[in-house]
């Protein structure tokens, strides 16, 4: 039978647990129909669980007070991937508070939800989130397992120490975080560098030209980058300190559609010389996106604005990174017939992933193309050596202006 999980997110004043006990379990601890009309399950016997729940969680001070115990909410979930197949959880969200001088780092657990009359079963105890000591919600490590101990026959309590951090640690892992979140944001920079293909090219009779210069394209695609920063770092300073919330789905699908106008763009100029705006405008969608990576970290005032700070500096970080391995290729294609070959491709193929993607967010279904982009991101590094040598035999070959686009 499944086991239940207790999830810690270690805050300054506060430790938050999330309780995921299945339901199969509970009913035999618990003593009423709970998968009878699970799904009013909370609506039915709400009062009874909360009561039963507190009554079997009591952390205790290293001074020996006990802590008080809130519960937030309920909610019934299915469990699709198991080892012991399908079934229904119920999870449970709780903020355990220390008494004056105790720390949240140092406590004891007395739990025995479930196992005082399952003796069989057991939880899983884990730290989630450490912002302190740089530990997102995405890697939580086991602290310990709380079950019964045959040879003394009791449930025994679970000690909780964990390591002091430091606000240095917590904000170098939002730099990572961040820094990741670029690097795996496929949609994220394919806009950007779709937007920036023509940025070396002047605009003839309405059509992509010849190239505009070393100084032309460095200040076109300055400009162009710093808007994108601009636009996304407003509203993920909004969006990460609760000011507003956004909908999940329709940003991604906007950010797809972003994609597809630059790529439109890129093909033939619709809006030559005001890039900057649109890397603005649509910089503020992206931000949302990367808003939704720290809303749920629930920090204080203080841990929030260096998390904001961090991960947008590890964003841009890798951001510049990767333009910085690319651009200088562009470039030097761009002053070779080549160039028009690589900005009309790489147009087309943004174009159909951006499709693919709408299509894909749209009807929340995976597509061939979403699969295909995303598997050919992982060969990244061999696109930018084969762009490197197409650049390197541009540059001795026998040069030519660019002809009009």
């Amino acid at each position: 039978m499944p086991n239940s999980v207790v999830l810690l997110d270690i805050k300054p004043q506060m430790v938050t647990a999330e309780l995921q006990l299945p339901l199969n379990e509970l009913e035999l601890a618990f003593g009423h129909d709970v998968n009878r009309n699970s799904d009013k399950l909370v609506e039915r016997l709400g009062t009874q669980l909360k009561a039963y729940i507190l009554q079997h969680v009591h952390p205790v001070g290293s001074d020996g007070r006990n802590w008080a115990v809130s519960l937030q909410d309920m909610l019934v979930q299915p469990v699709q991937q198991s080892e012991s197949g399908p079934y229904k959880e119920l999870t449970v969200h709780l903020v355990l508070i220390p008494t004056d001088g105790n720390s949240t780092r140092n406590f004891t657990l007395n739990y025995d939800v479930i196992i005082h009359q399952v003796v069989s079963h057991f939880a899983l105890v884990s730290v989630r989130q450490d912002w302190d000591n740089g530990l997102s919600q995405n890697h939580p490590y086991q602290v310990g397992v709380v079950r019964m101990d045959v040879p003394t026959n009791k449930i025994l309590p679970l000690q909780v120490n964990i390591q002091q951090g430091s606000l240095w640690t917590g904000f170098t892992a939002m730099l990572g975080l961040g820094m990741q979140h670029i690097k795996e944001g496929t949609d994220h920079l394919l806009f950007l560098l779709t937007l920036l293909l023509p940025a070396t090219l002047l605009v003839t009779r309405k059509q992509w030209g010849q190239f505009g210069g070393v100084g032309y394209s460095l200040v076109r695609i300055f400009k162009i980058v710093t808007a994108f920063t601009a636009g996304h770092s407003v509203t993920l300073l909004i969006g990460a300190t609760g000011l507003f919330s956004f909908p999940g789905r329709p940003i991604e699908i906007l950010i797809a559609l972003s994609i597809l106008i630059s790529a439109i763009h890129a093909y033939k100029p619709i809006f030559p010389g005001k890039e900057m705006y649109i890397a603005a405008g649509f910089g503020l969608v992206h931000g949302m996106a990367f808003a939704e990576t720290l809303v749920n970290l629930n920090l204080d005032a203080g841990r929030m604005a260096l998390s904001i700070l961090g991960f947008n500096l590890g964003i841009e970080l890798m951001q510049l990174f990767i333009i910085a391995i690319i651009i200088p290729w562009l470039i030097i294609l761009s002053y070779n017939n080549l160039y028009k070959g690589l900005r009309v491709g790489g147009a087309i193929t943004a174009g159909t992933a951006s499709v693919g993607w709408m299509v894909e967010r749209i009807t929340d279904k995976p597509n061939i193309v979403g699969s295909a982009v995303m598997a050919a991101a992982g060969y990244a590094q061999w696109l930018v050596l084969i762009l490197a040598i197409a650049a390197v035999f541009s540059f001795f070959a026998p040069r030519r202006q660019n002809a009009l686009g």
